[in-house]
């Protein structure tokens, strides 16, 4: 079995790799390849075009992905912030259905009519952005920020921060006050893989949780 998970950055992809690399050895060993991608956005905005990739174009390449390796799973994992990127949304449901809509369209226009293949597709997201989990990991952001108590507090739990104060606005400010500047592509995964990917999901039950309990339930 193999399963290609789209994300939208270097960021995501490193900082997932480093975070769950116990589970995907573990997986490895079972027979089970599990790939990270980084969907690159055509300018510097945080997302950018990124995350309409992923939304877009992506749920189209699934179909021909899945179609063509039938032991293949997609999984696209987009951040949730900012809203209403590639179509409406605010929420986990909204951004679910409107890539699973995408996803269906695509069958459609290819003139596919198989419910195996929806059942291919998997869909979860960062709430609201990866550093989301960058706040569970408490004691691994003090470390590499190498302070005993964080400058800032944010609203528990990490999940139910907002589309107007996402967590990595959050944690680009810690690290300002630090006297230090954030770059996720380094940063994410220092400190998420120093960290246990139990512990996090425990902490990120709402997007997080689903996301790791779908890869700990991997059988051939």
């Amino acid at each position: 079995m193999k399963v290609d998970i789209y994300v939208e950055g270097i960021s995501d992809k490193l900082a997932m790799q480093a975070l769950l690399a116990p589970l995907l050895e573990e997986k490895s060993q079972q027979g089970i390849s599990i790939d990270f991608f980084a969907v690159k956005g055509n300018n510097n905005d945080r997302g950018g075009d990124a995350k309409k990739d992923l939304l877009i174009k992506i749920p189209i390449k699934a179909v021909d992905i899945i179609r063509n390796k039938p032991a293949t799973l997609v999984v696209i994992m987009p951040d949730l912030y900012p809203k209403n990127k590639g179509f409406a949304h605010e929420t986990v449901r909204e951004l679910e259905s409107g890539i699973f809509n995408n996803f269906n369209q695509a069958l459609y226009s290819k003139g596919i009519d198989d419910n195996r293949l929806r059942e291919c597709l998997k869909v979860f997201c960062f709430k609201h952005d990866l550093e989301s989990l960058i706040l569970a990991a408490e004691s691994q952001l003090r470390s590499v920020l190498g302070i005993n108590a964080l400058p800032m507090t944010w609203i528990q739990p990490v999940e139910d921060q907002n589309h107007n104060v996402p967590p990595k606005d959050i944690v680009e400010r810690m690290f300002q006050r630090c006297g230090k500047k954030y770059k996720g592509s380094v940063d994410a995964p220092r400190i998420l893989g120093n960290a246990n990917y139990h512990d996090i999901a425990d902490e990120c039950p709402q997007a997080f949780r689903p996301f790791v309990d779908f890869l700990e339930n991997l059988y051939l």
